[in-house]
């Protein structure tokens, strides 16, 4: 062989299995017990519910009770009688819910002789040739051979004239219905599942959500199952239409809960590509003294896989150094329990911290999931104590106190010294020094029950530490003096025994002077009082200018007005040619009044009223005026 073919081909084979993805076929969530029941009331209220749309699909998944049947067989009729839907819609649920129900009472025969003729004649939509011909067959009326090969061409023609997604979907649903006459439709499949959009890399729907989902999913199994043809969709597709299904298990309505729980059921009796939930049975914590790994393998539906798997194998990697607790290594069946498995790593000895869990059913099924070993922390040792302000930390004497007892005496501090804290945390079962998320000294009032969080730090030998100047937090006590207890808190995610622990009581002593003092007690006190009531304001209007400015801006604005009527006075105004007329007339005291009207306007009303006598006004001057040119206009021509 080609020695640079054989490297190549080497390479091919590494990167593929680099590749491999950490799930395969299965999903992280199914359908629960409280899912179940939840779904379960959804459809108990939907037998309840006015909407007829709701009664049929509620009484398709759970049973009526005998002494309900009579009135909620009445209540159906009126409903159908009343609905606004489409004649072939509200049909296919009066005759779907009546036979769900076992009511005594007849269709009427308005119903029967619509859904009889509708089989003969060519629907519009292939969403009406649905619910006419499940009406029928819901009906007990006989479809033959010819009338399978009639409504197969009338879905060839809907389908030329609409092909969307809604379309589609109720075409492959009668389609798997009619036999050879429907076996066009599966040549659609493959253009419907690929218009599916991707979300996250991790789910696939169709535009339109459940409702439209459902549809196609459902109606392309069921086209391909009747004609024995393979699976639509690949099981990498069946796990993110399945995840998409599993995340809308808080749908509240009775017609998404049976599309879901319809789609769920179809894709976990897919054999050869249903996926299987593979997840973590409890919180993900194992606790030190029993840490057992415990996983739950089920179908879709939570129910157990028929037939149960051979093995189920699984390696266990820290997430921190990598290391390798346990590999390849078989979870053993719980004997009360069909979906549960389980595995002790007690003999393991798992430190604490994060750890991956890589479980795998082989050939088919591969997860991967995260599991937190807790720990057990002890205080191996802490002291505290008081000292000068000025004075070395390491100077400070200090006093030991056991975890969880309590110092014996009250220590004492005021503004001229300072509080020193001291301590070491250690791993319960190695004895080694560690760090967690929370550590906190948390000082608290034994009076007011007032209180301060401060954060301790640790240090290159990961000891906690806690240094507080007392003269300096005065403030932050409100100089509130009196017996304060010292408390230690902490808290990691990784730990069983996060604690508090009250460890001494201190005694402070802030110099504060009278008006501090009672500063303090005012802040204390209203600070327990309501707030007052937030009154909207609106902003202050800005400040106008003097007398004298507007008066002489009102006076620069009158003047080429004066000015106007003082030159007509001094060089005379020939009016000889005024035409005396009704219209010339009208149109100058139409224009004064609306000169008139804007001084108004200026003076004391508001925009809408002017614009209300300005309309008459402005229609008058206009007429006038009209008539007036046309006059002037007949004098010119006739000179």
């Amino acid at each position: 062989m080609n020695p640079l073919g054989f490297f190549t081909l080497v390479a091919l084979v590494v990167a593929g299995l680099a590749a491999t993805p950490p799930t395969q076929r299965t999903v992280s969530s199914y359908l629960t017990a409280q899912d179940q029941d939840r779904f379960a009331k959804v459809f108990s209220e939907g037998l309840k519910s006015s909407d007829l749309q709701s009664l049929y699909y509620a009484s398709a998944n759970v049973a009526l009770p005998a002494g309900d049947v009579t009135s909620t067989c009445k209540r159906l009729f009126t409903l159908h009688s009343e609905s606004k839907l489409n004649d072939f819609e509200k049909n296919f649920y009066l005759i779907g819910a009546r036979k769900n129900f076992g009511c005594k009472e007849a269709l009427p025969s308005k119903v029967e002789t619509s859904v009889k003729a509708a089989l003969t004649k060519d629907a519009s939509t292939a969403q009406e040739i649905y619910y006419n011909f499940h009406s029928a067959k819901l009906a007990g009326v006989t479809i033959d051979e010819k009338v399978r090969t009639t409504l197969g061409k009338n879905l060839q023609t809907v389908l030329k004239k609409d092909d969307s997604l809604n379309s589609l979907g109720h075409a492959f649903a009668v389609a798997a219905e009619l036999g050879t006459a429907g076996s066009f439709a599966y040549d659609r499949i493959e253009e419907a599942f690929v218009q599916a959009d991707e979300v996250d890399g991790k789910m696939l729907q169709f535009e339109g959500g459940l409702s439209i989902t459902a549809l196609i999913v459902n109606g392309g199994f069921k086209l391909a199952t009747s004609l024995s043809k393979p699976a639509p969709i690949t099981a990498e597709q069946a796990v993110k239409f399945a995840t998409y299904f599993l995340s809308r298990a808080s749908v509240q309505t009775p017609k998404g809960v049976s599309v879901l729980l319809e789609a769920l059921k179809l894709l976990a009796s897919q054999k050869t590509i249903a996926p299987v939930c593979i997840r973590l049975a409890g919180n993900g914590q194992l606790l030190p003294e029993s840490p057992v790994l415990s996983v739950r393998v089920c179908d879709l539906l939570g129910k157990p896989l028929s037939p149960a798997l051979a093995a189920l194998s699984t390696s266990v990697v820290s997430r921190t150094g990598n290391e390798v607790l346990v590999s390849k290594v078989n979870l053993v069946p719980s004997k009360d329990d069909a979906t549960l498995y389980t595995y002790n790593l007690k003999s393991a000895s798992p430190t604490r911290g994060l750890y991956r869990v890589d479980v795998e059913a082989a050939p088919s099924y591969r997860q991967q999931l995260q599991v937190s070993v807790l720990g057990k922390v002890r205080v191996s040792s802490l002291e505290v104590g008081v000292g000068d302000t000025d004075s070395a930390a390491s100077s400070v004497k200090r006093q030991s106190v056991t975890h969880p007892s309590k110092l014996a005496t009250v220590l004492n501090a005021d503004s001229q010294q300072k509080v020193v804290l001291k301590t070491v945390l250690i791993d319960d079962a190695s004895g080694k020094p560690i760090t967690v998320h929370q550590a906190f000294v948390l000082l608290r009032h034994q009076d007011t029950r007032q209180e301060i969080i401060f954060v301790a730090e640790t240090d290159s030998s990961k000891a906690y530490k806690f240094e507080m100047d007392v003269g300096a937090r005065a403030a932050d006590f409100g100089h509130k003096s009196g017996l304060y207890e010292v408390r230690l808190i902490v808290g990691d995610a990784l730990l069983s025994n996060s604690f508090q622990w009250h460890l001494a009581d201190l005694e402070l002593k802030f110099a504060v002077s009278e008006s501090q003092q009672q500063s303090s007690s005012e802040n204390s006190a209203s600070s327990r009082k309501p707030l007052p009531e937030i009154v909207h304001q609106f902003r202050t209007p800005e400040k106008r200018p003097p007398r004298f400015v507007s008066d002489l801006f009102t006076a620069l604005c009158i003047a080429p007005i004066v000015i106007l009527f003082g030159l007509w006075a001094k060089l005379g105004v020939n009016v000889k040619n005024f035409p005396l007329s009704l219209g010339a007339i009208g149109f100058h005291l139409g224009l004064g009044a609306i000169l008139v009207l804007f001084t108004i306007f200026w003076l004391r009303l508001n925009m809408f009223e002017t614009i209300r006598y300005l309309i008459p006004l402005a229609l008058f001057t206009f007429f006038c005026g009209n008539r007036m040119l046309r006059k002037i206009a007949r004098g010119g021509n006739d000179k």
